[in-house]
C-alpha cells in the first residue's frame, strides 16, 4: 500500500506540474488574442476605405460590365487555393477543421491533379498537404504572432502576380474566420477575379465627377492588386487571430482536465491512506488481543 501511496503522490505532483505550464500557456494565448483582435479591428478601418474608394473608380464599371482582368472571369482550367494553417500544434481543432474542409472541396471539385494550386501559409497545411502528393506551389512558414504586411507581403503578391499570368484563373483563400474565443467558421472566400464589389456602395460624393491624375485607368491598374493583396492579408489576420482563440481554449480545457485528474487522484490518496491506516490500527488491536 505504501508504493501505492507514492505511486499515487507522483502522479499528483506530476499532473499539477502540467496544470501550470498549460495555465501559463493559456495566459500567453489569451494575451496574443487580445493584440491579434485589436489588429484585425484596426485593419478594417482601411479595409473599408480602400473598398470604398475602389468601389467609387469602378462603379461605371460595376454596372456596365468590365473587361480589366482582375474583374473579368475567364474560362477556369485551374484554381488556386490560399490556405492558412498553423505552424505548429496544441490549438485544438482548428488546423483539422481547415484541413477536413480542404479535402472535401479538392475531391468534389478537382478529381484531376494538375487543375488545382495551394498556396500554403502555416507548416502545419503544407506538410499535410506534401504528405499527400498534393501541389503545392509556394508556402510560407513561421507566421509571426501578429504578422505585418512586410512578412506575408511576398506570398501575398506572388499569388495576385500568379494569377496576372494565368497561371490559374480564379484564386480562393481558405482559413478558419474569428467568431470568438470559442467559435471559429471555415471560410472560402473569392480573392480573384474580384467579384464581391457592388456599385450600390459607391459614395454618392465620390471621385467619379472629379478629373484624376494620372488617368483613373493607372490608378485602378495599381489599386486593384493592392486591394486584392489587402483582402488576403485581411484574412491571415482573422485567421492568425482564430488559432490564438483556439490555442487559449485548448490549453483552458487541459487546464480544467489537469484540474480533474488532481481531484480524482487526491480523493484516490486520501482513501488509500485511510485503508493504510486502518489496516495499521487493526494489526494493533489484534496483537494486543494476542498477548491478553
Amino acid at each position: 500500500m505504501a508504493g501505492s501511496l507514492s505511486e499515487i503522490k507522483g502522479k499528483i505532483i506530476s499532473t499539477q506540474k502540467t496544470s501550470h505550464i498549460t495555465g501559463a500557456m493559456q495566459m500567453v494565448s489569451a494575451a496574443k488574442l487580445t493584440k491579434s483582435e485589436q489588429a484585425a479591428q484596426d485593419f478594417q478601418i482601411y479595409a473599408s476605405k480602400i473598398r470604398q474608394i475602389t468601389t467609387d473608380l469602378l462603379e461605371s464599371e460595376l454596372i456596365n460590365g468590365s473587361k480589366n482582368p482582375m474583374l473579368a472571369a475567364r474560362p477556369v482550367k485551374k484554381t488556386g487555393y490560399i490556405v492558412i494553417t498553423s505552424d505548429k500544434g496544441l490549438v485544438g481543432g482548428y488546423n483539422s477543421k481547415i484541413l477536413k474542409a480542404m479535402m472535401a472541396l479538392i475531391q468534389e471539385y478537382h478529381a484531376e491533379d494538375d487543375n488545382y494550386a495551394i498556396i500554403a501559409i502555416g507548416g502545419i497545411g503544407a506538410d499535410f498537404f506534401k504528405a499527400r502528393g498534393m501541389n503545392v506551389v509556394f508556402e510560407l512558414r513561421g507566421l509571426e504572432d501578429q504578422p505585418s504586411f512586410e512578412q506575408v507581403g511576398n506570398i501575398i503578391s506572388k499569388s495576385v502576380e500568379m494569377y496576372k499570368n494565368e497561371l490559374f484563373d480564379e484564386l480562393y483563400v481558405c482559413y478558419n474566420h474569428h467568431v470568438n474565443s470559442l467559435t471559429s467558421q471555415v471560410r472560402v472566400q473569392q480573392m480573384l477575379p474580384i467579384a464581391e464589389l457592388d456599385a450600390d456602395e459607391a459614395a454618392e460624393e465620390g471621385t467619379t465627377g472629379f478629373e484624376l491624375e494620372p488617368s483613373r485607368e493607372l490608378i485602378l491598374e495599381q489599386l486593384l492588386p493592392q486591394y486584392t493583396e489587402s483582402l488576403i492579408y485581411g484574412a491571415i489576420v482573422d485567421a492568425k487571430t482564430a488559432e490564438h482563440a483556439a490555442g487559449m481554449t485548448a490549453m483552458q480545457t487541459a487546464t480544467d482536465n489537469a484540474k480533474n485528474i488532481i481531484a480524482d487522484l487526491t480523493t484516490q490518496y486520501n482513501r488509500a491512506r485511510q485503508a493504510t491506516i486502518t489496516n495499521e490500527i487493526i494489526e494493533i488491536v489484534a496483537g494486543a488481543n494476542a498477548l491478553e
